[in-house]
């Protein structure tokens, strides 16, 4: 959306464009990839700003060791539930043993 018919801008949009990427909250871990990495998100620049405190080194380090547990859940819950939704429609899955004869399509083969 960034980009003219022409796609000639590209290269000028390309640092906005990861920029809000990683400021977009994702579905599976429920945090941006700046919290994820950092430990907050960036300030956009027109935000109030607040008068903040400094974490201490072992405070920081905590900070960012939960975040990222957190995000490893997220990431665990989501895969379980996408492994839970395909599970719905698989079906029988025939085994075979050494000396079965079987019948293979050479259609994809070139």
């Amino acid at each position: 959306m960034f980009v003219d018919y022409c796609q000639e801008q590209w290269p000028d949009w390309l640092g906005t464009t990861e920029f809000a990427y990683n400021n977009k909250v994702n579905s599976s871990t429920k945090m941006s990839p700046f919290m994820a990495n950092n430990g907050q998100n960036p300030r956009m620049g027109f935000e109030m700003r607040k008068k903040g405190k400094v974490l201490r080194a072992e405070e920081f380090v905590a900070k960012m060791k939960e975040i990222q547990e957190e995000a490893q859940a997220m990431l665990r819950k989501a895969q379980e539930e996408m492994k839970k939704q395909e599970d719905q429609h698989r079906g029988e899955v025939k085994e075979y043993k050494v000396g079965d004869i079987v019948l293979l399509s050479t259609k994809e083969l070139k």
